[in-house]
């Protein structure tokens, strides 16, 4: 069972980072390299050139970075801006005999909704070929402005792994949506934006880790 847990507060790059995850795998992490190539990116909140993918150089976890992710209603956004959405195909190179799920994501960004406006921040992950889909929203009410954190964490027990042997696409979907409700778009302006505008990690993804039979 996936738990929520909010709090208020393209051509995609594959880079090099050092952070800190807050969660340890489920397993020990293997030893060796983990690899992510990123095989695919579709979507509104990820334009050529403004998304990055890094592997934790201890195996616990990989972020993703978004700097051009921004939903809005209002002055100065046009009809189509009012959701963003971001989809990115993973190809996740593991050590031989490790399988992996994804334990627990976390994500944030910064919002700015007037009195009466609404936000969401949603996002889901599937492995190809495979059935089982994770899919988790989190709704946010204006007045707000202010940073926000969400994060969507996995039981052990309703863990996905990836299969055995059989390289997989690990297939993420993310979505920010904002509606004006009561408040007056005319004169109004409310946002959400995924980005790291401080330079800090904004979205990392916890590996959950065990050892292939």
């Amino acid at each position: 069972m996936l738990r929520p847990v909010m709090v208020s507060s393209a051509a995609v790059v594959l880079v090099a980072a050092s952070f800190s995850p807050s969660a340890a795998a489920e397993g020990g992490a293997p030893p060796g390299r983990v690899v992510i190539d990123v095989v695919a990116v579709n979507g509104s909140g990820c334009p050529a050139g403004t998304a990055a993918v890094a592997v934790a150089p201890d195996n616990t976890a990989f972020t993703v970075s978004y700097s051009d992710y921004l939903a809005q209603v209002g002055l100065g956004a046009k009809p189509t801006d009012f959701r963003k959405n971001c989809q990115l195909g993973l190809n996740v190179h593991v050590p031989q005999g490790y399988t992996y799920a994804i334990a627990r994501a976390d994500y944030r960004g910064f919002a700015h909704l007037e009195r009466g406006a609404t936000g969401m921040e949603r996002a889901s992950y599937y492995f190809q070929g495979m059935s089982q889909t994770t899919a988790v929203s989190h709704r946010f009410a204006g007045p707000l402005s202010d940073n926000w954190q969400t994060a969507d964490i996995t039981d052990a027990a309703a863990l996905v792994y990836a299969p055995c042997g059989v390289q997989r696409i690990l297939n993420v979907n993310t979505e920010l949506r904002v509606g004006a409700g009561s408040s007056d778009p005319s004169t109004t302006n409310s946002f959400m934006a995924m980005d790291s505008t401080d330079g800090s990690v904004n979205t990392l993804y916890h590996f959950a880790w065990k050892e292939c039979p």
